[in-house]
């Protein structure tokens, strides 16, 4: 019996489909690294400004990496980023905002 031997990927939660995705993997890091940043700013009173801005930029690289991601790698990565620049996001708005102290 000769039979074409493929490797599983249906179940797997780091599942690729072989080809290189390099934009993507791309955005993945960059959401990653802007959402740990503004998750831990986030923590200290004074700096709102540096969480809620990496917070924004990384909600929307990450809305835009999930708009063309393709595998599901990719996916689960960029969910992670956003939720923490979701929540130093959200709590760099609650300590100042995006112009607190700035502009009066």
């Amino acid at each position: 019996m000769a039979q074409a031997l493929r490797p599983n990927t249906v179940g797997g939660l780091f599942a690729t489909d072989g080809k290189p995705h390099p934009l993507q993997d791309t955005l993945l890091a960059v959401t990653l690294v802007l959402g740990l940043t503004s998750f831990i700013t986030a923590m200290f009173h004074s700096l709102h400004l540096l969480s809620s801005w990496t917070g924004l930029v990384g909600i929307l690289t990450g809305a835009y990496g999930q708009w063309i991601s393709e595998t599901t790698r990719e996916r689960f990565g960029l969910i992670l980023g956003l939720g923490a620049s979701a929540i130093g996001f959200f709590l760099g708005m609650a300590h100042g905002g995006l112009f607190g102290g700035v502009i009066s």
